[in-house]
C-alpha cells in the first residue's frame, strides 16, 4: 500500500435494486481523505452515511465510480481496516480480553505476537482492570471502548467508525469523545467518523463532509482550524461556533432542521 494516499473516491455512487424498485442511496460524489487525516461526516439518517462507510470498506459494491484505499483499488473486502459500529457486539462467552483479541484469532495472526498490544489498547481505552471481565458485567460505554481496542489490536491504518456513541448516554458520549481524540493523537490512524451530531464531528474532525438528504450528495466539506485537544471548552471557542452554526444553516435550508415547533 502506497504511504502518500489515504482514501480517493471519485464519481462514486450507489442504487439499490433494479427498474422501478430501485433506490439512489448515493448521489455520485468526489473525496479525498489524507493519510492521518481525521474526517467526520455528518448528515440526517437515510442519506447514505453508512452506505459510503460500508463501498470503501468493500463490504457493498459501488453501481459507479473508481474507489481506492492507500492507493489499493476496492474490489473487494478491505482487510487492513478497523471497523467500529453504533452496537459494540462482543460475544458474551468471552471476557473482554478475548473479545479484543477475537480479531486476531479470526485473522489467524500469532496470538503471542499480539497479546501484549490487546492489553496496552485496554490500558488506553481505561478498561485494564476489566481485562478478566465479561461483556455483560460492563456498562454501555465500557463496552464501546473494548470495540474500539478490537478494531486496533491488529494495527490497522485505517479506522471506520459507524455512529459509535448514538447509543451511548449523553455524558458518556462526551468523555468517549475526548477518549477517542487522544487515542488519535496517539496513533494518527486515517480516521473516517459518521454521525448525526455537528457537535461531535466539529469536536472530533480535521474536516467535516456535510452530507444532504438522500439520494446522498456532499453540500461541503469544512475544515475545522481549531487546536488540539478539544476539551470541555472547546465549545466556547468562536470557530467551533462558526462552523456549527454554519452546519445547522444548511441542514435548515434543507429541511433537516426546523427553527420552530410545527
Amino acid at each position: 500500500m502506497s504511504a502518500t494516499s489515504g482514501i480517493s473516491i471519485r464519481g462514486v455512487s450507489k442504487t439499490y435494486g433494479r427498474g422501478t424498485q430501485a433506490t439512489l442511496a448515493l448521489s455520485p460524489l468526489d473525496l479525498e481523505v489524507a493519510p492521518g487525516e481525521f474526517v467526520a461526516i455528518v448528515g440526517p439518517s437515510g442519506c447514505g452515511k453508512s452506505t459510503l462507510l460500508r463501498l470503501v470498506t468493500g463490504l457493498v459494491a459501488r453501481t459507479s465510480g473508481d474507489l481506492s484505499v492507500f492507493g489499493k483499488p476496492v474490489d473487494g473486502p478491505v482487510t487492513d481496516v478497523g471497523i467500529v459500529f453504533q452496537q459494540p457486539i462482543l460475544l458474551e462467552w468471552r471476557n473482554i480480553l478475548e473479545n479484543v483479541m477475537f480479531q486476531i484469532d479470526m485473522r489467524g495472526l500469532d496470538r503471542a505476537t499480539y497479546l501484549p498490544k490487546a492489553r496496552q489498547l485496554l490500558a488506553a481505552v481505561g478498561l485494564a482492570d476489566f481485562a478478566e471481565r465479561r461483556p455483560y458485567e460492563l456498562s454501555g460505554g465500557m463496552k464501546q471502548r473494548a470495540s474500539i481496542a478490537r478494531a486496533l489490536v491488529h494495527e490497522p491504518p485505517l479506522l471506520m467508525m459507524d455512529e459509535p456513541f448514538g447509543a451511548l448516554d449523553a455524558l458518556t458520549r462526551e468523555q468517549m469523545r475526548i477518549d477517542l481524540e487522544r487515542l488519535w493523537m496517539e496513533t494518527k490512524k486515517t480516521v473516517v467518523f459518521i454521525t448525526h451530531s455537528i457537535d461531535e464531528a466539529v469536536l472530533l474532525a480535521d474536516r467535516v463532509v456535510v452530507m444532504s438528504p438522500r439520494p446522498g450528495r456532499i453540500e461541503t466539506i469544512m475544515d475545522v482550524d481549531m487546536p488540539r485537544p478539544r476539551g470541555l471548552t472547546a465549545r466556547k471557542d468562536p470557530r467551533f461556533v462558526a462552523i456549527a452554526d454554519a452546519i445547522t444553516e444548511i441542514f435548515l435550508e434543507r429541511g433537516v432542521l426546523h427553527r420552530h415547533a410545527s
